[in-house]
């Protein structure tokens, strides 16, 4: 056992072709066959330490899952499992963790879950109970979860900064989002960031996204540091810490000013896949640097021109729309993205045919709206798709119904050209002091006449816990201002806190204001 463990060690630390060649050494070599041999024949006399490690070495070296050996070792730790001590109890189960399932793993498995059930009041020690929350895994029963999280709870005190890293991960192996859990590591982490591994922030924010959990102020600090700390890395790690906020749909504003920054000075570094990533980071974000904006936009175009004769069809086209997201349009790009799709020469995967659709129309869109040469048209054809409301929206139809005292006031459900759609409209005179009936306006078009787009979007719309509006629906509200509308923007669920009386005022606020209601900043999103 000590020899197996000695030589895992040893080996773990080695880089991975390294590893593969040494591995392969001792794979031949005569005294290992040797050895393997007579861990069989004393397999069954051999102290539950000895067991237990010597089962962990041989398939952390890679020894085949379906050998007599380590099958022979699987059944003898099922036979002698009540002997097992805590700290064996949780090498056995991150042995079985990260094997396959077959009839024996399985089968010890389920016995580990059963002795789990038994001694959970009995394990004390953080790291022990994490060891066994992932070899149980998703599989877990809910009440077994339940006991986990008080066991884990109950010794929360003791939290260090590797456990609440682990931790994460943990859970995301049982499936599991423990609020109270990731609540304390969170706090933990925020309190030492400074000692955790760049690679371990990046985990974090996944584990983070695959659990839904959504706590901006953790995430502000893992961008504080970052930012604060920007000379120290490498541009290549910002790209991939960038990459795992937008996926989360947070906004490190600071830290993206800073980038922005290093990509003007030096943008060589950007090889096609690292452009894509930046590309989407800014556009779904909406975000556009405070400083050198111009030259930020140029030298992304630049980039691009420089990958066109090997880009693909797909990649293309992903490029442009996330500029033109942006309010840039990259000429050569766009002509070249143009040019095929008027060939029918712009093949996209069938996989995505939906979303390449919807991009391609937004290019085009853009191309129209966002040139310098459009006007603001002075009749705008629109259509009601129908009188029934939304349930989302019910409340916010109830509120205009009552403070503009007749449904003939505004419209609800309109389409609008280029596949635009708003939740409702309303017409006011040229100094938004009065509303005015729709039939009315429409009989009689005046160029002076307001027209009020109502959005109300979801949550998931906005980026994290702000009112900011991530890409797609800024380009939407921007185009619509280019149509001749004002658009109000509401956070509907928010809305839907309110009571009738706050609704109504607050539409009130809205409608006769120019002034933007602000809604207070949330630091833990709800999990849905």
């Amino acid at each position: 056992a000590n020899a197996l463990t000695t030589a895992w060690r040893l080996l773990k630390n080695l880089a991975e072709e390294q590893q593969r060649y040494e591995k392969q050494l001792i794979f031949e070599h005569p005294a290992f066959v040797k050895l393997c041999q007579q861990l069989l024949r004393s397999a069954c006399r051999m102290t539950r330490g000895d067991l237990v490690f010597s089962l962990h070495a041989l398939v952390s070296l890679g020894v085949p899952q379906n050998t007599l050996l380590v099958q022979t070792l699987l059944r003898v730790c099922q036979e002698r499992l009540n002997q097992l001590d805590n700290r064996c109890v949780s090498v056995l189960a991150t042995t079985v963790a990260g094997m396959d399932k077959d009839k024996n793993v399985s089968a010890l498995q389920a016995g580990l879950q059963l002795l789990v059930e038994q001694r959970i009041s009995s394990i004390r020690d953080l790291f022990i109970l994490q060891n066994v929350m992932k070899c149980l895994g998703k599989d877990t029963p809910v009440f077994l979860k339940k006991k986990l999280e008080m066991a884990v709870l109950r010794e929360i005190d003791g939290l260090t900064l590797l456990n609440a890293l682990r931790m994460f991960w943990t859970l995301v192996a049982m499936n599991y989002c423990s609020l109270p859990i990731l609540n304390a590591c969170s706090k933990k982490i925020q309190e030492n960031v400074q000692d955790a591994p760049f690679r371990q922030l990046i985990l974090i924010l996944e584990a983070c996204y695959t659990l839904q959990y959504r706590n901006v102020e953790l995430f502000s600090a893992l961008a504080g540091y970052v930012n604060s700390t920007a000379y120290l890395w490498d541009k290549r790690q910002m790209i991939h810490f960038l990459s795992a906020c937008e996926v989360l749909g947070f906004q490190p504003s600071g830290l993206m000013d800073i980038f922005a920054e290093k990509v003007t000075e030096d943008p060589e570094f950007l090889n096609l896949k690292n452009l894509l990533v930046v590309l989407r980071v800014y556009s779904r974000l909406n975000y556009v640097p405070t400083a050198q904006k111009h030259l930020f936009f140029e030298t992304l175009h630049s980039c691009l021109n420089k990958f066109l004769p090997q880009i693909s069809n797909t990649e293309l086209l992903k490029a442009v729309y996330s500029l033109g997201i942006l309010g840039y349009l990259p000429q050569r790009a766009l002509d070249e993205l143009l040019q095929k799709d008027s060939k029918d020469e712009l093949t996209l995967s069938d996989d995505l045919k939906e979303p390449n659709a919807m991009m391609l129309h937004c290019v085009k869109t853009c191309v129209e709206l966002d040139s310098p040469s459009f006007t603001k048209p002075a009749v705008v054809l629109t259509e009601n798709l129908s009188s029934l409301v939304p349930r989302n929206l019910r409340k916010a139809q109830e509120a205009l119904i009552e403070l503009l005292g007749d449904e003939n006031m505004f419209r609800q459900n309109v389409q609008l050209p280029y596949k635009y759609h708003i939740d409702f409209e309303i017409r006011m005179d040229s100094d938004r002091t009065k509303v005015l009936p729709i039939a009315a306006t429409d009989d009689h078009p005046d160029s002076q006449v307001q027209r009020l787009a109502f959005l109300f979007a979801p949550v998931s719309a906005f980026c994290l816990g702000t009112t900011h509006p991530q890409g797609k629906l800024a380009v939407k509200m921007r185009h619509l201002n280019k149509l001749g509308y004002h658009v109000i923007l509401i956070q509907n669920k928010q809305f839907q806190e309110m009571t009738n009386e706050e609704a109504v005022e607050f539409l009130k606020r809205r409608i006769y204001s120019e002034d933007a209601f602000s809604f207070p900043k949330a630091t833990v999103q709800d999990n849905n």
